[in-house]
């Protein structure tokens, strides 16, 4: 009964598209955590609920995910998809352009379209543009993977980094773009290619708070460290 009653207490609603959103902890851990038993904190919960009213993110279509593991503090993540779908709606979007940067055989850096690259040839990078019709000159972004690749604790890449790097870093590379382009509509999203390996969480020192960092790009995050997302500003 108790639980229920916080529940209740601490349900939140919004709308999309004409559609009512019912977020409560026990909703969150069962059907966007996939945990009945998760152990998420009420201020994991509020950060998460605050930046999908704000931000108008549906959970349920896999717009936002909160994913925790164990006591590790949570990581606050939004759909690329959702994120290119914000960019494209703002009537200023006018395009956009992306890719890998590898070094080829010969040894020299090239800036490629796409994610395909031979075996031979070594993938150093991602790259990307967008356009915006009210500014005079492209968002230009370009990442090291070797600064963004995602590791696992023995230091080997992780699963998708490995399997998937040169699509994993083209997508880094994109949505860092979109989001200091279109920083009024996307502002504070922060896409699960970017996100901080929740398991290492812990041995990183981060809090629920620098989870959800409105940062430039996760290798700045040292830089950026012990900046709260401010949901007011997110509006």
């Amino acid at each position: 009964m108790e639980n229920k009653a916080n529940d209740s207490k601490m349900m939140v609603k919004f709308e999309i598209d004409n559609r009512e959103i019912k977020l409560t902890p026990s909703i969150v851990k069962e059907y966007i955590v996939g945990d009945s038993n998760a152990n998420i904190t009420n201020q994991e919960f509020k950060l998460f609920t605050e930046l999908c009213m704000v931000r108008k993110l549906n959970p349920f279509l896999k717009e936002a995910y909160l994913i925790k593991y164990g006591n590790q503090p949570a990581q606050i993540v939004v759909g690329k998809d959702a994120i290119l779908k914000r960019a494209i709606n703002n009537k200023d979007f006018n395009g956009r352009e992306q890719g890998i940067i590898i070094q080829n055989e010969e040894g020299e850096i090239e800036y490629r379209k796409g994610t395909f690259k031979l075996s031979t040839e070594a993938l150093v990078g991602g790259w990307a543009k967008v356009y915006r019709k009210n500014w005079e000159y492209p968002t230009e972004v370009t990442v090291s993977f070797e600064e963004v690749a995602q590791k696992k604790k023995d230091g080997e890449l992780n699963s998708n980094w490995l399997k998937k790097g040169p699509t994993m870093v083209e997508k880094v590379a994109l949505v860092r773009a979109l989001r200091e382009t279109f920083s009024e509509d996307i502002g504070g999203m922060i896409d699960e290619s970017e996100a901080w390996d929740s398991k290492d969480l812990s041995k990183n020192k981060r809090t629920v708070e620098e989870a959800t960092i409105v940062q430039d790009d996760v290798g700045e995050a040292e830089k950026s460290e012990g900046k709260k997302v401010n949901i007011e500003e997110l509006g």
